[in-house]
């Protein structure tokens, strides 16, 4: 829940600079609401401004709104920490044994993997987040405990 309500506030802050920047558009050029269609042809220069002004204001906002939602993705949905250590694995040559290749990122705290793959051939595939136990300690430990009774 604490993942989803952090992409949520990082949308309303960036939608609210969005609107004061659109409310100080409407302050720099406001509208002449009383004026016939004759009348603004000889004010053409300023509504070109305006209405370029709006649309670079709305590229704008797209591409924050992008760069908010594609920094979430990186996030771990426990801790919310950037992922770290992107690991390549499989191979397209050797496919069959070692798998289609895909990067894995981990969380450095050990609260889970996101697999997600390398390339992306039909369609954007969804990222798999994969969560870790609580303690993973016992998951490295595993591989000695099966040893039995060797030092």
């Amino acid at each position: 829940m604490r993942y989803w309500g952090y992409l949520a506030g990082k949308l309303g802050v960036a939608a609210a600079m969005f609107y004061g920047m659109l409310r100080w558009l409407g302050w720099m050029w406001p509208s002449n609401l009383h004026a016939s269609s004759l009348a603004l042809l000889g004010d053409g220069n300023r509504v070109l401004l305006c209405n370029l002004a709006y649309m670079i204001c709305f590229l704008i906002a797209c591409g924050v709104m992008y760069l908010v939602i594609w920094d979430q993705r990186y996030r771990c949905r426990v801790c919310l920490r950037r992922l770290r250590m992107p690991i390549q694995t499989g191979s397209w040559g050797r496919m069959l044994q070692f798998g289609r290749p895909r990067i894995e990122y981990i969380c450095l705290y050990g609260h889970g993997t996101l697999k997600e793959d390398e390339l992306q051939i039909s369609g954007l595939a969804n990222a798999e987040w994969t969560p870790n136990s609580d303690d993973f300690w016992e998951e490295l430990t595993a591989a000695s405990k099966e040893s039995g009774d060797r030092p």
